[in-house]
Order: C-alpha cells, then sequence, then structure tokens
C-alpha cells in the first residue's frame, strides 16, 4: 500500500510539473502579444538576432537538408530499380520533403542550435541579475529582449525552411539521376507535374507554427532559471526536450486539424 502511494504521489508531482511549466509557457506568449501593443522594441537587437539564429544557421541546414534528399533515395533506390516505378521517386521525394522533413528536422534542429543558445542566454542574464538591472532602468526585458528573439526565431525559420527544402530536393535530384537514372530535368518536371503547393504552403504553416513554440518555450525556460549556473544547464536541457515534444505534437495537431477540414 506505502509503494502504491508512493508511486501514485510520484506521478501526481510529475504531472502537476508539467502542468506548471505548460501554464508558464502560455504567460510567456500571453506577455509577449502584449508586447506587441503597440510594436515598440528594440530595432539594433532584433537585426543581431536575425542575423545570429538565421545567417548562422544556414550552412548546417544547406548540408542537412541536401543529405535527407539524397538518404530517401537511397533508401528508395531498391524499390524503384526492381519495379521500374520511377515516377514514384519525385512525387514521394517532394511531399516527403514539403510536408514533413522540410519543417520537422528544420524545426528540431533549429531548436537544438537556436533555442538551446536562447534559453542559455536569457538563463545566464537571469542569474547574473541583468534582467533585473534593466527592470532598474526602466527597460522592459520583454520589449528588449524576448520580442526580437520571439519574431527573428519565427521569421528565420520559415526562410530556412524554405531554403531547406530547396536543397533537399537537389539532393534527391542528383542521386536520382546518378543512382536510378531518372535525369535532373525529369526529376524537376515530376515535382511540377504532381502540384505540391498544398504541401509547401502546409510546410510552412508547420514552420511559423513550430517557430512560435521553440521561441517561447525557450524564453520560458531561461526567464524562469533559478540554481545558478547548474539551473542554465537544467534549463537548456528542459528547452530542448519541451521544443522536440512540441515540435511533434503540433505536428500531429496540424495534420489532423487539415484532414479534417478538407485540406487534404
Amino acid at each position: 500500500m506505502k509503494a502504491l502511494e508512493l508511486i501514485f504521489g510520484r506521478i501526481g508531482e510529475v504531472f502537476l510539473k508539467i502542468c506548471e511549466e505548460i501554464g508558464g509557457i502560455f504567460i510567456v506568449l500571453s506577455r509577449i502579444i502584449a508586447a506587441f501593443f503597440p510594436p515598440r522594441f528594440d530595432g539594433r537587437e532584433t537585426w543581431r538576432n536575425l542575423y545570429k539564429v538565421g545567417v548562422k544557421s544556414y550552412p548546417i541546414v544547406i548540408m542537412t537538408a541536401f543529405f535527407v534528399g539524397a538518404i530517401m533515395v537511397i533508401q528508395s533506390g531498391h524499390f524503384v530499380k526492381k519495379t521500374g516505378a520511377t515516377e514514384v521517386v519525385p512525387y514521394a521525394s517532394g511531399f516527403a520533403v514539403f510536408a514533413e522533413f522540410g519543417p520537422v528536422l528544420i524545426g528540431l534542429m533549429f531548436s537544438g542550435r537556436v533555442g538551446a543558445n536562447n534559453a542559455a542566454e536569457l538563463g545566464t542574464m537571469k542569474v547574473t541579475e541583468q534582467i533585473d538591472a534593466l527592470r532598474a532602468l526602466a527597460i522592459n526585458p520583454m520589449q528588449y529582449l524576448v520580442v526580437p528573439r520571439f519574431f527573428s526565431m519565427i521569421v528565420m525559420l520559415v526562410l530556412l525552411t524554405v531554403i531547406g527544402d530547396a536543397f533537399a530536393l537537389l539532393g534527391a535530384a542528383i542521386v536520382s539521376d546518378t543512382l536510378l537514372g531518372v535525369s535532373m530535368k525529369s526529376f524537376l518536371y515530376g515535382i511540377l507535374k504532381f502540384n505540391f503547393m498544398k504541401d509547401f504552403i502546409l510546410g510552412l504553416v508547420k514552420a511559423f507554427v513550430f517557430g512560435v513554440s521553440i521561441s517561447v518555450i525557450s524564453c520560458h525556460f531561461g526567464l524562469s532559471v533559478t540554481g545558478g549556473a547548474p539551473g542554465v544547464g537544467r534549463a537548456v536541457n528542459a528547452s530542448v526536450v519541451a521544443a522536440a515534444l512540441g515540435i511533434f505534437a503540433l505536428d500531429y495537431i496540424i495534420l489532423y486539424m487539415a484532414t479534417l477540414f478538407g485540406y487534404y
């Protein structure tokens, strides 16, 4: 009986902790939205974050997307050679890249690189009392620190998704040409023939929602740090895990809603 009480007590404790974190995330989101009315935030800080979270992420996104596209074709190569269904290659590549691999994989990379960095920066500012110093100088930390990061992460994740889609298809086209004998011209024609505009738009919607999720989650865990340097480490770890779970949960919700309302 005592063991059952401990088990259920632990489950309840974890559940309450999760509810507390979810509530904190929505509180941060409401404060960010309130900071947009009127839309006053630091322009220099915004440009600095756009460069840091976007431009510096291009190389790793391009490399990863290129190899993901190539790997997809290599994995399907056996089936294509066996059946001769070369039309399947551009269709499968386009659908997978635009609807799933593009936004989800780039979102996961973005959360690991940018979201973790953001949580660490804000957490370090919190434990070293820099955020309290901003308040003492009558500077709103939400408008000066959080809103520029929120805006930059959303904009750059959408742009990185577009770039990642292009390079993933380029990798798939090159490997299709060299491995399966499907010329790049035929591959491009197949992409245009199947008209993936719906999937492309859905991928951009996912990227936008993932950007909101990653930015708010990383800001929440960064601003709620306690316990000095170890607390910063725990916040970064929790931010990455929560962002990854959020991406998969939101991916499911968006796909379910798209199917429910007849988008597909």
